[in-house]
């Protein structure tokens, strides 16, 4: 999953949502620096991953990119993915428009700026000002968003080639998508069981 979905499935907890957000960027044990719900919350980011990894719908999705990607389909399909929910946000969040969740966000991740790793202080005033989030749910902010990944990772640089290979199997997409994430809210419900919003 990537930041949008990691975010929604925070339950609006505002700790929760900063472990999540920051959870790629803590490495090994360094979680233990954290408070207990922000630890809750990389934790979660974690296990997220470990079960979207794991999952066949996903990994079928992931075949469809397998000959231009290699073994970073898997963060195509988390960025395709991120695009089917901006778009059909009011099926999957109903206690907030995307807009608005998304400004939430933002606000959370400034309040906690100096609690942020490096990496992420770097990188949030563009997220912010671009409103990255919120345009996954058109293919020319998806675009744009994969073009900057592959300017600051190693991913490779095709994104013509992956906004092709989506539109050639939108449908098909979109179905993986809206068949795995009832699926990955349904993991996180159990494992957010108490939690509430903050």
């Amino acid at each position: 999953m990537n930041y949008l979905a990691h975010l929604a499935l925070s339950h609006d907890n505002s700790d929760v949502m900063l472990g999540n957000f920051i959870g790629d960027f803590v490495k090994g044990s360094n979680y233990s620096r954290y408070s207990p719900s922000v630890r809750q919350g990389i934790l979660l980011h974690r296990k997220i991953d470990a079960f979207t990894d794991a999952h066949p719908v996903v990994r079928a999705s992931c075949e469809l990119l397998k000959d231009t990607y290699g073994r970073y389909a898997g963060i195509i399909v988390d960025m395709f993915y991120d695009h089917f929910l901006a778009l059909n946000w009011d099926t999957y969040h109903k206690s907030m428009p995307l807009s608005r969740f998304v400004s939430k966000t933002h606000r959370v991740l400034m309040f906690n700026y100096f609690r942020l790793p490096n990496e992420v202080k770097s990188m949030l005033p563009f997220l912010i000002k671009s409103r990255r989030l919120e345009n996954y749910a058109n293919l020319a902010g998806l675009a744009r968003a994969l073009n900057i990944m592959a300017r600051h990772t190693s991913l490779p640089n095709n994104t013509g080639e992956a906004i092709r290979c989506l539109n050639e199997n939108y449908i098909l997409f979109g179905d993986h998508f809206g068949e795995f994430f009832p699926q990955v809210t349904a993991m996180v419900d159990e494992e957010l069981k108490g939690v509430g919003e903050k």
